[in-house]
């Protein structure tokens, strides 16, 4: 008969190798790359103390040499204090991979994440599915996006992009709401090595899916430097989101600096008096949000619009802004996906939208069309009619044609609509209407004198037509304000929009509109 104590000693052998599945040989291959064990970096996550493992002793049935954890390492913790469900891909056990036991695991924490509505983070470092399980593990990662697709939307869901993911790996996190990778992280649904045995193309991991370029497509939302970066960006994301869709955002210091102060006063000279003078975007976001933070996201993918994160009275808002640094700020295709995106993923979770707007239009050009500008453009306006979430609008400057709908004008979606002295409302900019509708004129004028007489007529439009005045008096927007006040003015507004409840829809038997795409 075997006794307790034996039993005990049974257990304590067991969790002792299931700690390190792998053995010598993981902690070897963990030492030859540089990393983390895989619950090292879990506790890189989380805060401290709170991790709770679960199915640590999950392995294949009937083979016993089979390693336990499966290559997952699946529990729950807290982050800020907050519950979060957290699943990380074990790279000394094969390889990270996803077999069909795994993918169980996998499963049973996303359900879990569901059933007590709670954000989950998975680390990702995984060759993508496991080869030997065969048609078991490319089902398996069926199983898992369906499960995802329920969490989408409903919770907050974050992907850590480590090492080299391929395949499977990359398809679960692609539909996740960010991803962040380390900069010496890969990302390929093929790599090198079978692209060059299936169509004889040389090509680096790098030029193929490195970290950069990654973040260049849009696919990674932010690059970190190390793995404790990527954590961090993690926990400070999350401390933006709400738990779960059911919930409001969380408060952080609300009622910070309630008059008006220096850096405010400093946004009355930002604004360049030249129309083509630029100048960066952020500094007028940092003058306008609590302690001058901003967390932004896809930093690096069409730079010619910011989105990101901030607070205003402590409350999150997420932030929608033209960079006249970048093509002048104008609108194209790729910040077109970009801005859809991110409206999406704020009214999802509750978060209130601000745009700050200077952009002079929709990028012209062939490359531009042929980018499909016109189909992923569509998408905005739809994106912004769609939130429920409240909605304000600030032109800093120029607002032009159809980037003007796409910049959150009031007669698309926004509550309220503020601008400065500064801004510029109309079809197009002030050259180009002249140059159409001013030809004829120029044209009879003596050659010498043209160039005068176009300046002249410049000047005009810009002070008769393109003024916020016009767009004020015909009640497009509700305010032109002062720089100085633009801070306390959106304290105010989202105050006042707090108890903003979705518009009850009319009757529409539709099952769902048509987004294009």
């Amino acid at each position: 008969m075997i006794g307790t104590q034996a039993r005990l000693d049974e257990l304590a052998k067991i969790l002792a190798i299931a700690a390190e599945p792998a053995g010598e040989a993981g902690i070897a291959k963990r030492a030859k790359k540089g990393i983390p064990s895989v619950r090292e970096r879990v506790h890189m996550l989380l805060d401290p103390g709170t991790f709770i493992e679960t199915s640590a002793l999950a392995r294949q049935p009937g083979q016993p040499d089979a390693l336990y954890g499966d290559g997952l390492v699946t529990g729950r913790g807290t982050i800020g204090g907050r519950p979060v469900v957290v699943i990380s891909h074990d790279q000394t056990v094969y390889s990270g991979t996803v077999g069909v036991t795994s993918a169980q695991k996998f499963m049973r924490a996303l359900q879990f994440a569901f059933d007590n509505a709670c954000p989950v983070v998975t680390i990702n470092d995984s060759g993508g599915a496991r080869i030997q399980d065969a048609v078991g593990s490319i089902a398996s990662f069926g199983d898992i996006s369906r499960v995802l697709e329920k969490l989408s939307g409903y919770v907050p869901q974050v992907s850590i992009i480590l090492g080299k993911c391929a395949a499977g790996s990359v398809y679960g996190p692609i539909n996740t709401d960010v991803l962040i990778g380390t900069k010496d992280s890969y990302m390929f649904v093929t790599g090198p090595d079978v692209i060059k045995a299936v169509n004889g193309e040389d090509v680096s991991a790098e030029e193929l899916g490195g970290a950069e370029v990654q973040a260049k497509r849009g696919t990674l939302h932010h690059v970190a430097e190390t793995e404790q970066e990527a954590y961090d960006w993690a926990r400070n994301y999350l401390s933006y989101m709400p738990t779960s869709c059911v919930e409001q955002p969380p408060i952080v210091n609300p009622g910070l600096e309630p008059e008006i102060t220096d850096s405010d006063r400093e946004l009355d000279k930002i604004i360049p008096d030249s129309d083509r003078a630029g100048y960066d975007m952020h500094e007028i976001l940092l003058r306008l949000f609590d302690d001058g933070e901003f967390h932004e996201i896809r930093a690096k993918f069409a730079q010619n619009l910011i989105t990101g994160f901030a607070r205003v009275d402590g409350r999150p808002v997420g932030v929608i802004a033209s960079q006249p640094l970048v093509l002048g700020g104008s609108i194209d295709a790729a910040c077109s996906d970009k801005s859809t995106y991110f409206i999406r993923l704020c009214d999802a979770f509750n978060i209130p939208l601000i745009f700050v707007v200077d952009t002079p239009g929709v990028l012209p050009g062939l490359v531009e069309e042929a980018n499909g500008v016109i189909i992923r453009g569509g998408r905005v306006p739809r994106a912004i009619i769609e939130a429920t979430v409240p909605i304000i609008n600030l032109v800093v400057r120029k607002s032009y044609g159809g980037a003007y709908g796409m910049m959150g004008a009031r007669q698309v979606g926004a509550d309220i609509s503020f601008a400065w002295p500064t801004a510029r409302i109309a079809v197009i900019g002030a050259e180009s209407a002249v140059d159409l509708i001013g030809k004829r004129q120029l044209a009879a004028v003596a050659e010498e004198h043209r160039a005068a007489a176009r300046e002249f007529m410049i000047n005009q439009y810009n002070a008769t037509m393109a003024t916020p005045w016009v767009a004020a008096e015909r009640g497009y927007i509700d305010a032109v304000i002062e720089p100085a006040r633009t801070r306390l003015e959106i304290r105010q507004a989202l105050r006042l929009l707090r108890d903003k409840s979705p518009v009850k829809p009319e009757f529409n038997p539709r099952k769902h509109s048509i987004y294009p795409m």
